[in-house]
């Protein structure tokens, strides 16, 4: 292949991005800079990343906080397992390596929440350290190119990329290489529309030249997308409602939420808040995609009679409607917190 780096390393000197607030040699940053990039865009995650290193500006700065804090600056980004490895990973940082983060693979590739690709992106883009990378932009990139068909979540489909990315990756320059890959896929080799009048190595890009670009890369088989059903529980009694911290595993895993029954609302009420129940109003069902199903949730707001008793435990809360919430929560539950303030505050005007 007539120096593939060597064009695209052209092409990033004069169209790279450059500018992008984790673009430091600071391999902290950049880890957080790329835990947050998985699933999410640039723009999205810039704000984030600003208030996140405000407020955890080290490794043990982020160790030492509560995980509630954690994930109440990542509310909003979904994919709340990235935080909680985050958080688990800077423990082992501190506790392991003198909070100071490792510069070599094997101890950054054994971290919670990172991978192969992910460890190699942050020696490449901290310490310009030679390792390939493959994440989404730079399948789309190596697949297209070459012709590699195929979902790369297959076996033999990752590997024959994971070639092409050890094969393909320069000696000198790791660096800007490897953020040129990544931004070629972000804003030239996109996965619809891709502008290959632009791209510095279309010349010899097989799928450009059989004229089926949008083959690439194979597309993950399809399956039936299942739904699910649940009701939660808006317990309100003044200008409070019930929240309560979900398990540290599974869906929303340690983020706080509005409790969920399959049963009766008021019987739910009666039996763990041990409160009876006035007005019982229905809202219209929210729906919330994940990434492997859907969530059709039946909101039901229902006014104590009497004043709440106090919360059963640490991971219960009665949370003030005007006070910042106890930490960090799922992107429905904030809609219908936020949607029960805006009702509280019509009822009190």
């Amino acid at each position: 292949m007539a120096d593939f780096a060597g064009r695209v390393l052209g092409w990033f000197d004069e169209h790279g991005r450059k500018d992008l607030p984790w673009q430091v040699p600071d391999r902290y940053r950049v880890w957080i800079s790329e835990i947050m990039l998985q699933q999410t865009q640039v723009r999205t995650v810039i704000p984030y990343y600003e208030r996140f290193l405000d407020r955890f500006p080290d490794v043990v700065s982020l160790a030492d906080a509560p995980v509630d804090d954690v994930l109440a600056l990542w509310s909003g980004l979904g994919y709340y397992a990235r935080a909680r490895n985050l958080h688990a990973a800077a423990k082992v940082i501190r506790d392991l390596h003198g909070g100071e983060f490792p510069d070599e693979y094997d101890a950054v590739a054994g971290l919670p929440g990172i991978g192969r690709s992910t460890a190699g992106a942050i020696l490449a883009l901290a310490d310009g350290q030679r390792h390939p990378i493959l994440d989404g932009n730079v399948k789309r990139v190596l697949a297209r190119h070459a012709a590699v068909a195929g979902w790369p979540g297959r076996t033999a489909v990752g590997a024959r990329l994971w070639e092409l990315a050890e094969a393909r990756t320069p000696s000198e320059r790791v660096r800007d290489y490897t953020q040129a890959m990544m931004d070629l896929g972000a804003t030239v080799c996109t996965r619809s529309r891709p502008g290959c009048d632009a791209c510095p190595v279309a010349a010899d890009c097989r799928a450009l030249a059989d004229d089926d670009v949008a083959a690439y890369p194979g597309r993950k088989p399809a399956k039936d997308r299942p739904q699910k059903a649940t009701t939660m529980v808006i317990a309100v009694s003044g200008d409070a409602v019930y929240l309560e911290r979900r398990p540290p595993a599974g869906i929303w895993g340690g983020l706080w939420s509005l409790p969920e029954t399959d049963g009766p609302a008021a019987d739910w009420v009666a039996e763990r808040i041990g409160a009876g129940a006035g007005r019982e109003t229905a809202w219209p069902p929210l729906r919330h995609s994940f990434s492997h199903y859907d969530l059709d949730i039946s909101p039901v707001v229902l006014e104590l009679r009497d004043a709440p008793p106090a919360a059963a435990s640490g991971d219960a809360v009665w949370y003030r409607l005007g006070d910042a919430p106890p930490g960090g929560l799922a992107a429905p539950v904030r809609k219908l917190l936020d949607t029960l303030r805006d009702a509280t505050n019509g009822t009190n005007g």
